[in-house]
């Protein structure tokens, strides 16, 4: 995967906050509209929903009197090395494109949520179906050979899609930092930022929780294997011992019988 994985690159210093990308989104995705109200800021839906998988993040910073702007299209960053595909217990609900990316399949989702607890992004969504949903990079264009439907509408260049390691090259020779090149070993999603990470509200050192392992893998297995050991322990009762036979238990010729 490494040699041919494709990468997207977003340079947040090249955002303008027009969110032609959310827009194009929901037509190619073919995505409801959010129900939202305002709350006193830019930011419209205030969240990732399963209808909105990219949103433009606005965020303000104090800059010595006046406000500076900083502007993140938040979606899956698609990992190397995917904490949601690691716990999911369904084959095929989270997979690997040939291009390197995570996609879903609804169909095989059986709404543990696991991916949403091992994701450092806080990403993966549910709705009232109760499947999985989250950006899968237009999967359904890029096999293709096209560009993600958000890359393809933004006006600035802001969204790049390409091979990874030629969108990394290329931002390292205009001297910008690149996050996500090694983490989880390397994103699919590269941010070029102006500030440091936690301004955007990215994980300085992402890392997939080690807790959602210890509950899927040690305590949750121990819970199922006392209830069935419980029942196990009550059916070889029943089948040494028999059933417990009350005091004063009528026998079968009409009497009663004391034990």
């Amino acid at each position: 995967m490494a040699e041919s994985r494709m990468g997207f690159l977003i340079d947040t210093s090249r955002c303008i906050g027009c969110r032609s990308c959310q827009v194009a989104c929901k037509q190619w995705n073919k995505l409801e509209a959010d129900k939202t109200a305002n709350k006193g800021t830019y930011e419209n839906p205030g969240d990732l929903t399963p209808n909105l998988y990219n949103r433009i993040r606005f965020i303000e910073k104090d800059d010595g009197g006046g406000v500076k702007w900083f502007f993140l299209s938040e979606r899956c960053v698609h990992c190397g090395d995917a904490g949601c595909m690691k716990v999911c217990p369904s084959p095929g609900a989270l997979y690997r494109t040939n291009e390197g990316f995570v996609a879903f399949n609804k169909e095989k989702c059986i709404a543990c949520k696991y991916c949403v607890s091992a994701c450092p992004f806080n990403v993966p969504r549910y709705g009232a179906d109760e499947k999985v949903s989250k950006c899968h990079l237009c999967s359904d264009r890029i096999g293709v050979g096209m560009a993600p439907a958000c890359a393809k509408a933004c006006p600035t260049q802001t969204l790049q899609y390409g091979p990874r390691g030629g969108l990394i090259a290329k931002s390292k020779a205009s001297k910008k930092a690149v996050y996500g090149e090694a983490d989880l070993s390397g994103l699919g999603v590269l941010y070029v930022l102006d500030d440091k990470p936690e301004t955007y509200g990215l994980p300085a050192n992402p890392a997939i929780p080690t807790s959602i392992f210890l509950w899927k893998d040690v305590v949750k297995p121990l819970g199922i294997l006392g209830f069935w050991g419980s029942v196990a322990a009550v059916l070889f009762h029943y089948v040494t011992i028999g059933p417990k036979k009350l005091e004063g238990e009528r026998s079968e010729n009409g009497g009663v019988r004391h034990d």
